[in-house]
Formats: structure tokens, C-alpha cells, sequence
């Protein structure tokens, strides 16, 4: 389906998450995440934080991730991705989640990490999508609701997240209000031009680079201040401004012939 500004009619439903999800040992600690404007490598924590980072190899192993878009994006706060998936017809679906992770709240979010999103008021209910910070955003993000994991850091390719970040957004409602799209001007929102493969910041693969469990072990993550720095209830540092509703497991059922987006909603939160 293609979106267009006009896609904005929505059907609620809750959507039901899978039943069950093979576990496998994370041993894998260095991504890389293809995307349209670069390659971004990711150093995962898989000693600190072995549950999360489980369960996001589980989502790059399963290949879940592969042509998945940066549905999101917050100036000065942050990027987001894994919800969603496009396929040659530019028709978008969510992505199928397993069950949830436990929170593991050991580091904080600064600048270049990246880190799981959750339900609002539930610490364990993090699943497939994950946030970049784009500044220090420990005091909004370390103390709310358990606290963000934070389970890897960019090593290499911070300046194509920071291109994400600059790209311009429109609002298509819903998970899509900061929609960053190339190659589509403000005339064509206007305009109604349809948004196609060629305006998505696509995921066009996660590949694991580097097995060696202990990867990390030069790497020194800044801990959490979620015990030090109580919560905030603003907006993201830099410019991020009002309340997120950021990173909604929201599945998208699209019917091309009327372009309009269905969804369905459990809401995701970032103060």
C-alpha cells in the first residue's frame, strides 16, 4: 500500500503477539544495519545485558529486520526502526514479535546507544523495536518506567544515524507522525503523492560481523542514572519537544485501492 497525507482512518484492534519463540544463546556482538544512506555497526552488550541482546539476534537471525524502515525520527532525540517491514509494492506490515523481555536497566542513554522501547507502565514488555539517542538523554529516559535498556552502542556509522535524523518528516497519524522520508518535498505531501520504497529510510539487512563474545570488553558504557536522576515527564533533550508516543507495535493492513491504513495499536512509550 502507499501512503499518502490523506491516510489517516484507522481501525483499533490489540494485537496478539506469538505464543512461543526458539531461544538461542547471544554470542554474537557486533551488528552491522544496512540502511539506504549507510552502513551503522552496532556493538552489542551481550554480558551486561544478555536477555536483550538475545532477543534482538533472535529478531536479526530470524531475518525480521531485513527491508524494515526507520519509522521515526525526533531531532536531537532520537531515531527509531524495527516495527515495521515494506515490500516491493511499498506495502507496509508490522513486524511479528515474539514475547516479551525481561528490563535490564544497566547503562544509560547517551548519545550513540541504542536501546528497546516498551508499553507505558510495564518495565518487561519490551519486544522488536529499538531506539538510537541521538543526545544525552539519560534524565528522560534512565529513571521513567524502569528505565530504558540500553543494550549496545554505534562504533562506526554515527554520522549516517545523524543523516537519518536530518531528513525531513511528515505526519501520516498514528506511528507515523514523525515519518522521515528522502526524496519528498513538503509540495509533495501537500501534493498527496503517494510515498513509495523510494522515500523510506529501508533497514535493507542486520548482519552479524563479529561471534567473539568479549567484543565489548574495550568498550566503557556510561552506567545508569536511573537510581541518581528522577524521571522526566518532558520531551527528548535537544529539541525533541512534547510527549512521544514513540515506537507502537502497530500493524498496518493496508488496502491499496483506497489507500487507507488500518492499524493496530498497543502503545509503545517515550516520554
Amino acid at each position: 500500500m502507499l501512503l499518502n497525507s490523506k491516510t489517516r482512518s484507522f481501525a483499533a484492534a490489540i494485537l496478539l503477539a506469538p505464543l512461543f519463540a526458539l531461544p538461542h544463546t547471544a554470542t554474537a556482538t557486533i551488528v552491522e544495519v544496512e540502511t539506504d544512506l549507510g552502513v551503522i555497526e552496532i556493538n552489542l552488550y551481550d554480558n551486561a545485558t544478555p536477555a536483550t541482546v538475545t532477543n534482538f539476534l533472535d529478531y536479526v537471525n530470524s531475518g525480521a529486520f531485513t527491508d524494515s524502515i526507520v519509522h521515526r525520527s525526533v531531532p536531537g532525540f532520537v531515531i527509531q526502526g524495527g516495527g515495521y517491514v515494506t515490500n516491493i509494492n511499498a506495502e507496509i506490515s508490522d513486524i511479528n514479535t515474539n514475547p516479551p523481555v525481561t528490563n535490564e536497566p544497566v547503562y544509560s542513554n547517551v548519545r550513540g546507544t541504542i536501546a528497546m522501547a516498551k508499553l507505558g507502565g510495564d518495565p518487561n514488555s519490551a519486544t522488536s523495536q529499538w531506539f538510537i539517542n541521538l543526545a544525552n538523554n539519560a534524565a528522560n529516559l534512565d529513571g521513567q518506567n524502569g528505565g530504558f535498556t540500553v543494550f549496545g552502542e554505534v562504533t562506526a556509522g554515527m554520522d549516517v544515524v545523524d543523516s537519518i535524523a536530518g531528513l525531513p518528516r511528515y505526519d501520516f497519524g498514528s506511528a507515523f507522525a514523525d515519518l522521515p522520508l528522502r526524496n519528498y518535498s513538503a509540495t509533495d505531501y501537500t501534493d498527496n503523492v503517494p510515498v513509495d520504497n523510494t522515500h523510506f529510510v529501508i533497514v535493507t539487512a542486520v548482519t552479524v560481523t563479529d561471534t567473539t563474545v568479549n567484543s565489548a570488553a574495550g568498550l566503557n558504557p556510561t552506567p545508569t542514572t536511573r537510581n541518581t536522576t528522577p524521571p522526566a515527564t518532558g520531551g527528548g533533550n535537544g529539541g525533541g519537544g512534547g510527549s512521544l508516543a514513540l515506537l507502537s507495535i502497530l500493524g498496518l493492513l493496508g488496502f491499496a485501492a483506497t489507500r487507507v491504513l488500518r492499524h493496530t495499536s498497543q502503545a509503545h512509550e517515550i516520554p
